[in-house]
């Protein structure tokens, strides 16, 4: 196994550990250590993909398995913020479907001897995911130290009101892009569906 399918690896890996963080609230700065696990997953994929490209490292293992580890590290994100009551469960019905299309769709491809990789727009929408993830993160972090009185607001109701709408902001584009993305990477891939027994 090549250097970028372990990193790969490591990103699904690293999953457990960053939900772990992410809702053990008992632990001090659980935000803060949630949120480097997911930057150090995160970056893992930009790593990989930049190993393959530069030295010729792109396998048929990579192209399927590699969307795959970012699905489970975003979706993993989504459903823990469920969990939290930050976002609907909607949001992640409608993510959860897209990827399921997706998914189906490549599948189909694989039957036929076709590995189909991630396109721009996919590209786009995990990094909005990503973005969105880590703003979300930081906001929580940010209100455990303000409840923890290390950082002092004047209007802490203010704040209260203001933090969800950020979230749910940041996450609805995110989303936004999601469906856009599997609208065009359907359309894109629509011969695997038509010619499909």
């Amino acid at each position: 196994m090549n250097t970028p399918n372990k990193l790969t690896l490591i990103r699904i890996m690293l999953v457990p550990f960053f939900i772990f963080f992410l809702l053990y609230n008992k632990i001090p700065h659980n935000f803060l250590i949630a949120g480097i696990i997911f930057g150090i997953a995160s970056f893992t994929d930009y790593l990989d993909g930049k190993i393959a490209r530069k030295y010729n490292l792109v396998t048929d293992f990579g192209k399927f398995a590699d969307p795959l580890a970012d699905k489970i590290l975003v979706i993993s994100a989504f459903v823990c913020f469920i969990e939290m009551d930050i976002i609907s469960s909607v949001l992640v019905v409608i993510v959860l479907m897209r990827e399921f299309v997706v998914t189906s769709l490549r599948l189909v491809a694989v039957e036929k001897g076709i590995v189909i990789a991630a396109n721009y727009w996919g590209k786009a929408k995990t990094v909005s995911q990503i973005i969105a993830i880590i703003i979300v993160i930081l906001t929580s972090y940010f209100m455990q130290l303000v409840d923890m009185n290390i950082i002092i607001v004047e209007n802490k109701e203010l704040l209260n009101n203001i933090i969800p709408i950020i979230n749910k902001t940041v996450l609805w584009i995110s989303t936004l892009l999601c469906i856009i993305s599997g609208v065009i990477y359907v359309w894109d891939n629509r011969e695997c569906i038509k010619n499909a027994k």
